[in-house]
Parts: C-alpha cells; sequence; structure tokens
C-alpha cells in the first residue's frame, strides 16, 4: 500500500488527508503548528460561497488598487515597496485579465461541487460546524454596483449557480436586522457559512479514526528523492530529527507551497494577501437579536459576514499586498467594526476579536490541482479566498488522479516509476 506525505494541515491538507485515506491509503501529515487549522485556515470570512466565485483579474481591480494605494484603510492596499516575488506575482496577475471569464466559471463549478463533498462529509463524520444553510445575500447602494454586478451574475449563472436579483424590499425580508439603504442585491439561497476552524479540527479527528497520522510541531528541513522514486522527509519533530519515506507526496502548505515546490523542482507562484476578520462576542441579548443570520456580502466595502451560532459573529475583508507580513494593525481592523456598527447599531462591539492571515494566491486565482513535474509529486494549494469553498472538491480531484495514476482506472495498483 502507498504511503503518502501531505505537508500542511489546514482545510486543503486535511480535505485531501481524509480523501486519501477513504480510497486506504496510508497518509501522514506534516504540520509546523500544535494542532491543525492554525494560520489561514483559523479564523475565515466563514462563508461557503460559490458566489463569490468571480476571480479578481480584472481592469477594474487593478485601477481600484491603484486608487487606493495611499488610502491605509482602503479595502484593497498595496505596499509599493519593492520585490521580485510580490512583482514577478502581479505581472503574472496582469498576464490573467483576458483569462478573467473562463476562469471565474471554473472557479463557481468547482464551487458548487465542492459544497457536496462537504455536507456529506459532515454528515458522515458527524461534524458540528454551526453551520448555516440560509443563502448569502450581496447588497449594493447605488445603481452603479448593482449594474455591474449584474454582469458578473450572468457568468455565474452560466456556471450553473442559482443566483438572482432581489430588490431593496426583498433585502429587508432576508435580513431584517440590517440598516440602511439599498439600491438592490443578488441571492444566493444555496450559499451557506460555518465556522472552518471547527470544521477543520472536527475532520482532523475524523482522519486520525481512518487511520492517518499526524505530526505537529514539525519542521521539514529537506526532501530528497531517492533512486527508487520514492521520497525522504527530514523532519525535525520536538527537537529530534527523522527520516521518513514516502511514495509520494502532497503539497497543501498554504503561503509556503512556493517553498516547498522549490524543494520539488517546480515553480508555484503562491502569494500571500493578507486578509483581516473580527469575531464580536454577542454577549448581550439585544447583540444577539440585531446580529444578522444570513451572510452578507457587502461589494463596496469588500466586507463578509457570518454568524457563527448564537454568540458569535463574523466580520471578515480587505486584501492587502505586503508580503509574508502577519501583523493586526489597527488601521485595518477599526473599518470592519465600524462598519458592523453602522449596518448593525444594536450590536455591541465592546468585546471584539481581532486577527489577519495569509490567503495563498495564485496570480490566475485558480488553485493549483495535480501532478508536479517530479513523478510522486502533487499539488492542492494556491486556494485564495476560497479556500473553504473548493477544497472538497480539489482534494477529490488530487486523490482520484493519485489513485488512477497508483492503482489503474480499475483499482488494480500498478508499480510506481
Amino acid at each position: 500500500m502507498s504511503r503518502i506525505a501531505i505537508i500542511g494541515a489546514g482545510i486543503t491538507g486535511v480535505t485531501t488527508a481524509y480523501a486519501l485515506a477513504k480510497r486506504g491509503f496510508r497518509v501522514a501529515v506534516f504540520e509546523r503548528h500544535r494542532y491543525s487549522a492554525m494560520e489561514t485556515s483559523f479564523a475565515n470570512g466563514g462563508q461557503l460561497s460559490a458566489c463569490n466565485a468571480e476571480v479578481w483579474n480584472s481592469a477594474a481591480t487593478v485601477f481600484k488598487g491603484l486608487r487606493w494605494m495611499l488610502t491605509r484603510d482602503a479595502p484593497l492596499l498595496v505596499n509599493p515597496l519593492p520585490g521580485w516575488h510580490k512583482y514577478s506575482w502581479m505581472a503574472e496577475f496582469l498576464r490573467q485579465i483576458p483569462s478573467y471569464r473562463a476562469n471565474t466559471l471554473e472557479t463557481v463549478r468547482l464551487a458548487i461541487a465542492a459544497r457536496e463533498y462537504l455536507f456529506e462529509t459532515a454528515r458522515n463524520e458527524g461534524i458540528d460546524f454551526d453551520l448555516e444553510r440560509r443563502g448569502i445575500l450581496h447588497i449594493y447602494r447605488d445603481r452603479k454596483g448593482f449594474d455591474a454586478a449584474s454582469k458578473v451574475n450572468a457568468i455565474l449563472n452560466e456556471g450553473g449557480l442559482d443566483r438572482h436579483a432581489v430588490t431593496a424590499s426583498e433585502i429587508r425580508q432576508i435580513e431584517p436586522a440590517l440598516e440602511g439603504a439599498y439600491f438592490g442585491g443578488f441571492f444566493t439561497p444555496s450559499d451557506s457559512t460555518g465556522d472552518i476552524h471547527k470544521f477543520t479540527r472536527g475532520l482532523a479527528q475524523a482522519c486520525v479514526r481512518h487511520g492517518v497520522d499526524f505530526h505537529y510541531e514539525t519542521q521539514i528541513g529537506a526532501i530528497r528523492r531517492e533512486a527508487g522514486g520514492s521520497f525522504t522527509l527530514s523532519t525535525v519533530e520536538h527537537d529530534v530529527v527523522h527520516d521518513e519515506t514516502f511514495d509520494q507526496i502532497v503539497v497543501c502548505a498554504g503561503v509556503s507551497s512556493r517553498v516547498f515546490a522549490s524543494m520539488l523542482g517546480d515553480h508555484v507562484n503562491v502569494y500571500p494577501v493578507k486578509g483581516y476578520s473580527i469575531t464580536v462576542c454577542l454577549d448581550d441579548k439585544s447583540s444577539q437579536q440585531g446580529a444578522p443570520w444570513a451572510s452578507l456580502l457587502d461589494d463596496s466595502a469588500k466586507i463578509v459576514t457570518s454568524r457563527l451560532g448564537a454568540d458569535r459573529f463574523r466580520v471578515a475583508g480587505t486584501a492587502e499586498i505586503n508580503g509574508f507580513n502577519r501583523d493586526i494593525r489597527a488601521d485595518r481592523i477599526a473599518p470592519l467594526v465600524q462598519w458592523t456598527r453602522t449596518l448593525f447599531p444594536q450590536v455591541n462591539t465592546s468585546r471584539v476579536i481581532p486577527w489577519a492571515g495569509l490567503r495563498p494566491m495564485l496570480p490566475s486565482m485558480l488553485p493549483k490541482v495535480g501532478k508536479g513535474r517530479m513523478p510522486g509529486v502533487f499539488y492542492n494549494t494556491g486556494h485564495g479566498h476560497l479556500g473553504w469553498t473548493l477544497s472538497a472538491a480539489t482534494a477529490e480531484q488530487v486523490a482520484g488522479l493519485i489513485e488512477t495514476l497508483t492503482r489503474g482506472p480499475q483499482g488494480v495498483r500498478l508499480a510506481m516509476p
């Protein structure tokens, strides 16, 4: 039976481990943190959002980025200081603009497929993650924003998503707690929200029940390909050096994937795009009643929300192109708090937990899923702002590919090269 090493225990690593374990592979997961889901999978916006599948590679995004460059609290902020990684990534990003429509279509189709895998997994494994299947509502304050969104909506509909326009009065019906004046919106009833951290930790426990070995607090110092085609991972676990041999490797290392890909002879140009979130603690009855249950996406502010049970409200957004910087900046958190106070004035924001994480983004905004140059090397990484939304489908894709290459299309085991 093939031994497979997975690098990374975030949402993509754990879903990949689960998909492989269910196919009967022997799987070991290596994670530098003490627990799974401690980086980008810790406190994201909480949306399982096929409706947010539009890629960012458009002239409109570029113009907004240039306009906002000197505004410290802008939704999109680019640090202009030079750096090869940053500017090479941005150049590739610009080259992907002609593929905007095709990449958006591919993303929405992948997101629709992923949700069924995720819901089935949660049911089968009994994972409680504060799931709310109340849809996601995009809101627009003026006709200009609404008309631009209509063009995006046509692409999403073509990709198979049920997302339809709603009037200002219908917005009130969908979410009565929402304050403010709105021209209209778009509603996706099939989308949902939940706690990615709780889901990933629950799935990691399910993986252990299926025989997966997790190596936490483990650093990978080197990867060596042996003459027979296997791989030796040199690791440091609790100050002890280990060498372990595996038949295949799957890189699911988030923003560190570029480094591991380089060790394996590949160029996977993942860039860390920082996002922020706040978790508003709903400690009193007025706040619990005044916070929304429907998930929102405010397109002009680039802010998303999710209700995580009765006593937590997650507000997330912004994008910051600033390298491997995990600092939580007060001027980036303040707009999220102010947005909450303005749209939901009954919510008490005296106890707010801020967080910042690095989204692993490829220039095309599509994840890298599949083989590397070297036989036995695979990738499931670079999901950007849609890691949770896409992960269950991409895990199935890479696990199915490994199964076919290892056992053949009829499930017969083949000799590895």
